[in-house]
């Protein structure tokens, strides 16, 4: 168990080195400027679907729909993070409570 542990810092160690290592100049090409951009973006979306969807054994569809509606609903009304945040968890929870 150690061992993987260790083999996995030792890696994510080497692939940090890696970037430092990566010329500046390919880094401000458009098209590596666009993927960055748009990478955090769409590894939040994947997690987001996993955690709404996904019950560990199957695809689920429950209450937690409608909260992720809510918070849909507020990111259209550019509210701020934390309201976007609140608006799905209370609505999740509001709805859990009334059966």
């Amino acid at each position: 168990m150690w061992t993987a542990v260790l083999l996995g810092c030792a890696a994510c160690y080497a692939l940090k080195l890696v970037g430092f290592a990566v010329p500046a100049r390919l880094l401000t090409t458009p098209r590596i400027v666009a993927v960055s951009a748009a990478l955090p973006v769409a590894l939040l979306a994947g997690l987001i679907a996993v955690q709404t969807f996904d019950d560990g054994q199957r695809l689920t569809l429950d209450l937690r729909i409608a909260g992720l509606g809510a918070a849909l609903v507020a990111v259209w009304l550019r509210a701020p993070f934390l309201v976007v945040v609140l608006a799905g968890a209370a609505t999740t929870a509001l709805l859990r409570s009334l059966g």
